[in-house]
């Protein structure tokens, strides 16, 4: 596995760089961009399985965040960074996605129309004590039903990336069938 700084090294070779997003980085990606483009990326799909100790959760009482796992593949977006602007982007990223280092940065291949393009994602770490795996749909509930971090409710984590998925026109009815198990457990 290539280090952090390998990895933005040759991001940065290429001129501008290219953020893959598949969570909340859809809908608060907290950095300036070029353009936003709608993408796939093969090879990982997008999970709950992620335990969540700051921004959606505590150590106490976790939260569920979204990874990508090995496998399949996800529909996203992509954001242009002009190189001016990238060490700059990719140090927030670091210090953001990295808090306590469950992602694993890596440069991939991403579909965006016919062409492909390399972009930064932000991998699950299978070995991180913070790794769910694949939870029963009813434990990803109540995992998220009762979570709350700094960054507010677990459930509206879930809610935001199902309505920007919905404005890419990608329709992930697996998240779609977990929100309505968590909000079925709610009331």
């Amino acid at each position: 596995m290539r280090g952090w700084h390998d990895i933005v090294g040759s991001a940065l070779g290429e001129g501008d760089v290219w953020i893959f997003a598949y969570g909340s980085l859809l809908w608060d990606p907290g950095f300036a961009y070029v353009e936003a483009r709608p993408a796939t990326l093969h090879g990982y799909h997008r999970q709950f399985c992620i335990y969540s100790y700051v921004y959606r959760g505590t150590p106490e009482r976790p939260g569920l965040v979204l990874g990508l796992d090995r496998g399949g593949s996800c529909r996203g977006r992509v954001y242009r960074v002009a190189a001016a602007n990238a060490i700059e982007v990719l140090d927030y990223l670091e210090d953001r996605e990295r808090i306590l280092y469950v992602y694993e940065p890596r440069l991939c291949k991403i579909r965006v129309e016919r062409q492909s393009i390399r972009a930064i994602c932000y991998v699950a770490d299978r070995h991180h004590p913070q790794y769910s795996g694949r939870l029963e749909i009813e434990d990803a509930a109540s995992i998220i039903r009762a979570g709350h971090g700094e960054r507010g409710p677990n459930v509206d984590y879930l809610a935001n990336t199902i309505d920007q998925l919905d404005a890419l026109g990608v329709s992930d009815r697996g998240l779609k069938q977990l929100l309505a198990v968590v909000e079925r457990g709610s009331g």
